[in-house]
């Protein structure tokens, strides 16, 4: 692994700041703008922005050139994202499933029709995805799917629930994952369906969240139609494919540099939050785990670097993701956690309170973090990945 840029990496990388430099919307990142702050607000200002993304050649930089992407390296997707990260700019959080995991797997295991027909859209931001995969009895056992889909004739009638479905009130299309048959070996009988969220029968409760957003939901299916040519891969054996979108979930964005400006924004709460008489970076304890922060920080960057050379030589997400996403989770957590551990009772404080500290960041963070160990699959879960699959270590 070689961590200098080549010439033509570092003129990459010049360009994406010289292009953010110029697009961020005006007054971006100064006490004077003013961020949408409603949901639907928030969801109208990503699909504008996404738009601006497509037309200034920054959608899906890896994708290929006849799908609409700019056939770029895993490398150069990297140094986009470090200066993406780096201006702070705007978060879509909503368009996220079809960029990071949707156009990945259609491109990977879609029909031809399915790439004409989908990918565009989700470049443009014009249509939003969900992810139908955990039900109430099916998290991190994800194969234990209930979830039904029989067909009849050119159509699927799909039954069932699911469960912390993330921006569902928002989307278009959502791909769910269904049983079709039920065998010996759970992960057999399952296929992938790519359904339209305005179809009859579908409904959606939103769920709301500790940081008092609802940005997840719980979706039932009462005897929605699916087209038979809306399904991904083969019938009953969707799992395959389900493996190519986790792939791409775990191996996806690591947030190494968000995170580092988290440790030095958390060194400075440590040198201006007064604890007594000191302030609390007078405490060895304290700086000690502001350090370690910092140190995690670089190690996360090292790694993420030597995964996407991984991915760069073979193509394939492999299981090594789940490392970066295990590390990177639970650093998270201990980062938001120093916090609170420097503001005391302070850091329940939300940002409608004149009390509050650094704005109510740290407050929303350390809520939101908890959900880190979770998405993407649980912490237990990555660490049976890497040790069958990485380390070779036998089955329990």
């Amino acid at each position: 692994m070689d961590l200098r840029l080549t010439p033509s990496e570092e003129a990459f990388r010049r360009e994406v700041r010289t292009w953010l430099e110029r697009n961020l919307p005006p007054g971006w990142g100064t006490p004077s703008y003013r961020p949408p702050r409603t949901p639907e607000e928030q969801v109208a200002f990503a699909r504008e922005w996404q738009r601006k993304l497509f037309e200034g050649g920054w959608a899906g930089l890896t994708w290929p050139k006849e799908y609409g992407g700019r056939g770029a390296t895993v490398i150069e997707q990297l140094i986009y994202n470090e200066e993406y990260a780096r201006f702070a700019a705007p978060d879509i959080l909503c368009l996220k499933i079809g960029l990071s995991l949707v156009g990945p797997t259609l491109i990977a295991c879609g029909t031809e029709e399915q790439k004409r027909r989908f990918l565009a859209p989700i470049l443009r931001g014009e249509e939003i995805w969900c992810q139908g995969f955990s039900e109430p009895n099916a998290g991190s056992d994800l194969a234990s799917v209930r979830t039904r889909a029989e067909l009849c004739g050119d159509e699927f009638v799909v039954n069932g629930q699911k469960i912390w479905t993330s921006v569902a009130r928002y989307a278009d299309w959502c791909m769910l994952v269904t049983r079709t048959r039920f065998s010996e070996s759970k992960h057999h009988g399952l296929t992938f369906l790519l359904v339209d969220m305005k179809s009859p029968g579908i409904s959606v409760r939103p769920l709301r969240e500790m940081t008092g957003e609802a940005w997840f939901n719980e979706v039932f299916f009462e005897g929605v139609r699916v087209p038979r040519s809306n399904v991904v891969g083969e019938i009953d054996r969707g799992w395959d494919v389900v493996l190519t979108t986790l792939g791409h979930e775990r191996a996806g964005t690591t947030p190494h540099v968000r995170l580092q400006a988290e440790a030095r924004r958390l060194a400075r709460l440590a040198r201006s939050t007064s604890v007594g008489q000191e302030t609390a970076a007078s405490n060895p304890l304290i700086r000690q785990k502001v350090a370690q922060s910092w140190i995690e920080t670089h190690i996360l960057r090292l790694s993420a670097y030597r995964n996407v050379t991984r991915l760069s030589r073979t193509g394939i997400p492999g299981p090594e993701g789940s490392i970066l996403k295990l590390f990177w989770s639970e650093l998270e957590q201990r980062l938001k956690e120093t916090a609170f551990e420097i503001l005391g009772m302070r850091g329940n404080l939300t940002e409608e309170d004149r009390w509050c500290a650094d704005g109510g960041f740290w407050c929303h963070e350390l809520l939101w973090s908890r959900s880190a160990t979770i998405y993407a699959g649980t912490s237990e879960i990555q660490r049976n990945i890497i040790a069958q699959r990485v380390l070779g270590l036998p089955r329990g």
